[in-house]
């Protein structure tokens, strides 16, 4: 099936912060191509002094860090809601029934390109908003979220609570060690609804991180050590514990992307959560944590921290900054 006559024209190329460009085939009527687009990353890191205090607890973090790209031109791309049909790992596609594009494309089934974290994630008869993308001959989609009802209605009723709850609290809106962690629900890197409660019973360490992190001593160094912390603590004997990594930057960061990051380094996902979401419930999370994120351009600024959280769901210990020992935690969990 052809697409509208005016949709030929060449999509303009670029990318948003630190996007990473992949493989791409296109397969329609059996017509099939092959394009490569490099890897372009570049950043600029830096240390900033941290935001002027303000009134009311603040904790104790390290400065934030920055990640810097030239800007690109900007790449056509057009928003997609649809079903997926199937999911062909062979040739890297899925086939999405997909709604009317106005002005670009009538409802039709076809076949995109997509990561491998997409792929692996794909369900027949999901319901999906995403954004495709022409690249010459090849079509992609990219940034898929799920799209049911149930899951947007969980989203967006938690974001809408944790929200009122950080209005509620004010100047204190920093929760100290002692205090409960905050009710969210995000999704996972299966694409799974995942209420913050669904820990309880369990002592937990949450930390964030996001996945185009250029700087090797912040988030690649935040994964490492919680990669490092559930073997020590598994060797330990610790068992009743979850890990959780919240992504920073939820906008490029869709569960497909966690997906791959995962896989790519060989993570344990057994008992370890990567979530993403909603920005305004990310938003109110760090708040309530205390970890810093600003975005300011082709700009990332941000804190990192990593906090444990006991069995009744309360703050127990938390430690700012990516240099934190692993033994440490490891005496925490082998107690619970």
């Amino acid at each position: 099936m052809k697409r509208k006559s005016g949709s030929d024209s060449p999509a303009g190329r670029g990318a948003n912060l630190l996007t990473i460009f992949r493989f791409g085939k296109w397969v329609v009527g059996m017509k099939s191509g092959y394009l490569f687009l490099p890897r372009l990353t570049a950043c600029l890191p830096m240390l900033l002094g941290l935001l002027a205090a303000g009134c009311g607890k603040q904790p104790d973090a390290s400065a934030p860090a920055v990640a810097e790209v030239p800007a690109q031109p900007a790449e056509k791309r057009y928003p997609l809601t649809g079903e997926i049909v199937k999911a062909d790992p062979e040739r890297s596609v899925l086939i999405v029934s997909h709604d009317e594009i106005k002005g670009y494309m009538p409802a039709m089934t076809m076949e995109f390109k997509v990561s491998k974290g997409d792929l692996a994630i794909a369900k027949p008869g999901q319901h999906i908003r995403a954004e495709l993308v022409e690249r010459g001959e090849d079509y992609h989609l990219e940034k898929i979220w799920p799209d049911d009802a149930a899951t947007q209605r969980a989203l967006d009723a938690a974001a809408k609570a944790l929200a009122q709850d950080t209005a509620m609290r004010g100047k204190e809106a920093y929760r100290e060690i002692g205090e409960t962690l905050p009710e969210f629900t995000l999704l996972d890197q299966e694409g799974r609804a995942v209420a913050g409660s669904r820990f309880r019973g369990k002592q937990v360490v949450l930390n964030f991180i996001f996945t185009r992190c250029p700087i090797a001593t912040m988030c690649p160094a935040a994964t490492e050590r919680m990669s490092a912390l559930q073997k020590a603590a598994k060797a330990a004997g610790a068992k009743n514990f979850e890990l959780v990594s919240v992504s920073l930057d939820p906008e490029y960061d869709t569960p497909g992307v966690l997906k791959e990051y995962a896989q790519i380094r060989g993570l344990d996902t057994s008992n370890w959560s990567f979530l993403t979401g909603p920005d305004a419930a990310v938003r109110h999370l760090l708040a309530q944590l205390g970890v810093i994120r600003e975005f300011e351009g082709a700009t990332i600024k941000h804190t990192l921290a990593t906090v444990l959280i006991n069995e009744q769901g309360k703050i127990s210990y938390r430690v700012d900054g990516s240099a934190w020992v692993v033994d440490d935690f490891v005496r925490y969990l082998k107690k619970g």
